[in-house]
């Protein structure tokens, strides 16, 4: 009965399906975050933003590449300003007041992702815009402008053509390294209103063209399209889905695209298991206001035993956090009545 009261986004039905045994790699807009969150939230083998929030196919493009070489940056990579050295291939979340400390962060993350790419089962990669900053100096695309100021920068718009001609050859990189890697494409239904209301629509056209030609190119055995920009437009075309700036989605409209994302990408097993994972997780987080009573132990120790026996019965589930976080709970409180 509800679905006659908005316009249905039809999902492609894709052959291929994730799990808990299946690495996942997700880069990209803050998009990326919303859905990678979920299921690393669900304890899902999932690498999310190796180089941070990335928002154009470009960044995304050159943060693959480096995976791909296992690239090792040196302070001479980096750009020291306003007291802090940064990485324009990298999100400011990278950046520290000491280089070493900066490198060190950047290559040991690129270490594992590199690991992860060559292992993984799928690629996510999520497009927020085709407008790019090109570094004047040294004719840089540029991740992150890190506020150095807007005159040492050329801002233009990606064409269709020059998006598909930079995948090309990378796609067919990443393939070579990692034969049985699904590479999903998405465009963040996150709008760039400082663009305005023409140009932002300009830019997500030219990256849905880019993604569909993509696509027939290399075929949906290997890559496809999730339809996230248009379940947004289509089907929560309404502004209680968004926070209160009107342009990022509220909590209950990034629930609604991960659970249709959810249904088409995750086999059911693994369905069912993230609903007994998401109750040990609501375990671990529970905050009652008297923990030291033999009834919250009781509980605890319920939670424990549940978490022991689905890491047991799925040998690939890490739960070890959570476990030692229950234990530890446990040991506070039986010391407590004990005294």
């Amino acid at each position: 009965m509800g679905s006659t009261f908005f316009t249905k986004v039809q999902i492609p039905s894709f052959e291929w399906k994730t799990d808990y045994k299946t690495p996942c790699l997700f880069t990209g807009s803050c998009f990326t975050e919303n859905v990678g969150g979920k299921m690393a939230g669900l304890k899902y083998p999932v690498d999310i933003n190796p180089f941070g929030i990335l928002y154009n196919p470009v960044s995304v493009a050159n943060g693959l590449r480096f995976l791909l070489q296992k690239k090792k940056f040196t302070e001479n990579d980096l750009i020291r300003h306003d007291g802090l050295w940064h990485s324009f291939f990298h999100h400011s979340r990278f950046s520290s007041p000491d280089s070493g400390s900066a490198l060190q962060t950047i290559n040991s993350r690129i270490e594992s992702s590199a690991a992860l790419l060559r292992n993984a089962g799928f690629l996510f990669l999520t497009f927020g815009t085709a407008w790019v900053y090109e570094y004047k100096l040294t004719g840089q695309t540029v991740s992150n402008c890190h506020k150095i100021p807007a005159k040492e920068f050329r801002r233009f718009r990606l064409t269709p053509g020059e998006i598909v001609e930079k995948y090309r050859q990378l796609l067919s990189e990443i393939r070579e390294v990692n034969p049985r890697v699904k590479v999903i494409f998405t465009v963040s239904p996150i709008r760039h209103w400082k663009d305005g209301a023409i140009e932002n629509q300009r830019s997500k056209a030219t990256l849905i063209l880019a993604i569909d030609q993509l696509v027939r190119d290399f075929g949906d055995e290997f890559c496809n399209y999730f339809p996230a920009y248009e379940i947004v437009m289509d089907e929560l075309r309404d502004y209680r889905f968004y926070e209160e700036d009107m342009i990022h989605l509220s909590g209950s409209g990034i629930n609604h695209i991960w659970n249709v994302f959810q249904t088409a990408f995750i086999e059911e097993e693994s369905l069912k298991i993230s609903k007994e994972v998401q109750k040990i997780m609501a375990a671990t987080s529970h905050r009652p206001f008297n923990k030291f009573t033999k009834e919250h132990l009781h509980f605890l120790r319920q939670s424990l035993q549940k978490t022991e026996r689905l890491e047991e019965k799925f040998q690939y589930l890490t739960l070890a956090v959570e476990k030692r976080h229950l234990q530890k709970q446990i040991a506070e409180i039986e010391k407590h009545i004990r005294d």
